[in-house]
């Protein structure tokens, strides 16, 4: 009885939007190529964690922007969350996360790393452009993100993928109170 009361009411009242939006950030887990080179690209789950955390530390110098506690919050939110890992041969070797919100159709890109031994091989590239193409499927206007004012690789990353300056962001990062350039890519003139 309570089954045919959830269809009922999933059916007659459930937003078709929010049933649209979670159809597209259902990934499937499967195989890829990059550059000629096979990995396993997966939804991220709690038990990615430590794995992620150990990129943080190899990328960031021993630091972790993020904690297990945030990292916990932001994959238990299904709705407006969407995170994605790169495995090569079972070694998570590089990640992606974004925020969704649909009131402003922004997807705001919160993270992104790809490990040392994997970094020039197009992953990154890889992983913004696979969550373009999500935000774009969910009928999104802009991708945004904030990236390190030193971090000129990744901002020539970003700009070759299309994105612009969009500001700069004074003291933004916690731990070195280093200045984040925002940057915004309009996915409403990408054809």
């Amino acid at each position: 009885m309570l089954r045919k009361f959830k269809s009922w009411f999933n059916k007659n009242f459930y937003n078709k939007e929010a049933q649209l939006r979670q159809r597209y950030l259902d990934i499937k887990n499967h195989d890829v190529e990059i550059n000629g080179t096979k990995y396993f690209l997966a939804k991220a789950m709690i038990p990615d964690i430590p794995e992620i955390l150990g990129i943080e530390r190899a990328v960031y110098g021993g630091q972790t922007p993020w904690d297990d506690r945030a990292f916990r919050s932001e994959l238990m939110r299904k709705n407006d969350r969407l995170y994605l890992v790169l495995r090569r041969n079972d070694w998570l070797v590089a990640f992606i996360g974004c925020s969704l919100n649909e009131h402003t159709k922004d997807c705001h890109i919160t993270n992104v790393a790809v490990a040392p031994n994997f970094q020039n091989h197009g992953l990154g590239y890889f992983l913004v452009t696979t969550i373009i193409k999500k935000a774009r499927q969910m009928t999104f206007d802009k991708v945004t993100l904030e990236v390190r004012v030193s971090n000129t690789r990744a901002q020539k990353l970003y700009r070759d993928i299309g994105f612009v300056d969009n500001g700069l962001k004074k003291d933004y990062y916690y731990n070195d109170r280093e200045d984040a350039l925002n940057m915004i890519l309009d996915i409403t003139k990408i054809g």
